[in-house]
């Protein structure tokens, strides 16, 4: 039996959003066996034992909105990447993602179940990866980047990316059915223009509600759940209604939208980094003209929405989607929210929330009895002071996956 007990240790709860006085946290065979203040149990000889010397533990934190197979802005370069080469820079990123602390990661839009697999195994060091396969896109939509001169008809859509193109109840329930059966434990829809693709509108309204509906129903008889790209009421009011659970995004949303979110106990998943670092790394990065002046249109209503809909009470969800270059600045995301959010409410967000969305709850992002033994040791205390969870060269002590410290 694997065990492991750190002593000395502030342990912080998301869920209550408290931090204990010194106590200890008692790990075997990947799992929480046992937390508790005061002395700590006796270790055995095959107990190893690691002192936090005052140090706050906490639950390893969860992003739910990355592209780990997204690793270049460079969409003529990726055209010429082999899938082998493709996975490889993904899982390169997928570790340095768990060294800033993230032990559990959702990708919305290209991972697969070989990844999962091979990050499961330990063939390759990274977080928790909940996949959802392709998103679904209409001809034309967010996922759709053929250039305007390319008249060819998508077809099998076997090689690794972002999206798969599928028009029509019948095709979307064929796509669905498909990502599903690959091991998909969610299923992404675009429903509105972004700022990446080039050829769409921000305000575009993209899939019917009868497209919609066929991919929740196929969601729902599968066990599993679906989530939006979305960013105006039109198009996230229709998925609500049409029984999507989750939206990425939503920097447009109004009053009467997060009434809606509030209404369906729907979770959103806001990624203000995204748009703060583009915008940073300005022309330098490879995008479109047009994808600038669209990020203008989102990044500057994005931190009201966020704190409308945080003090109405929405289910609010830590999610990044950084791609290529920017990936480094994962953490930033909690500074931002941090203008408008407590820090224990931020935290929720990356730990607790996060777990109830992937429908991990009491498996992930807490100190429960029980849970997976994700953990992260820091110098500080994050409640007080967030910077302790972004400085991780400076606070970040120990990351600890399934009971084993990297």
């Amino acid at each position: 039996m694997n065990r492991l007990l750190i002593t000395d240790a502030h342990l912080l709860h998301p869920e209550t959003g408290s931090r204990t006085d010194p106590g200890w946290i008692e790990v075997a065979d990947g799992r929480i066996a046992a937390t508790g203040t005061g002395r700590p149990p006796g270790a055995g000889q095959d107990v190893r034992v690691l002192g936090a010397a005052g140090a706050t533990v906490m639950p390893g934190l969860i992003d739910a909105h990355v592209h780990l197979l997204v690793t270049s802005l460079d969409l003529a370069a990726i055209a010429s990447w082999t899938p082998g080469y493709l996975t490889v820079r993904a899982l390169a990123e997928a570790e340095r993602m768990l060294r800033r602390g993230f032990t559990t990661v959702r990708d919305v839009g290209g991972a697969d179940h070989g990844m999962a697999q091979a990050l499961a195994e330990g063939l390759a060091l990274g977080p928790r990866l909940v996949h959802g396969g392709k998103a679904l896109s209409q001809t034309g939509g967010h996922g759709d980047l053929r250039p305007l001169g390319d008249d060819s008809v998508p077809c099998c859509e076997s090689r690794p990316h972002f999206a798969r193109i599928a028009d029509g109840t019948d095709a979307v329930r064929a796509a669905a059915r498909d990502e599903f059966r690959k091991g998909a434990a969610h299923l992404k829809v675009l429903l509105s223009g972004g700022v990446a693709s080039p050829h769409d509108e921000i305000a575009a309204v993209q899939y019917s509600e009868e497209e919609i509906s066929a991919a929740v129903q196929e969601a729902e008889n599968h066990n599993r759940y679906v989530t939006a790209h979305a960013y105006h009421p039109r198009a996230i009011d229709r998925a609500l209604r049409a029984g999507v659970r989750c939206v990425e995004h939503g920097n447009l949303i109004d009053d009467a939208t997060i009434q809606l979110l509030l209404e369906r106990d729907a979770f959103l998943v806001p990624t203000l980094v995204a748009y703060e670092q583009t915008a940073k790394l300005s022309r330098q990065s490879g995008l479109p003209e047009s994808s600038y002046r669209k990020l203008t249109e989102v990044r500057d209503q994005g931190l009201a929405a966020l704190e409308n809909a945080h003090r109405a009470g929405v289910n609010l969800v830590y999610g990044s989607d950084l791609l290529g270059p920017l990936h480094s600045a994962q953490l930033e995301e909690f500074t931002l929210r941090a203008e408008v959010q407590p820090a224990a409410d931020v935290i929720r967000s990356a730990t607790s929330t996060a777990a109830r969305l992937l429908r991990m709850d009491g498996e992930i992002g807490t100190l429960a009895p029980g849970a997976h033994a994700d953990l992260l040791v820091v110098d500080g205390d994050p409640l007080a002071d967030l910077t302790v969870l972004t400085r991780p060269e400076r606070h970040l002590r120990h990351v600890i996956k399934a009971g084993s410290p990297l």
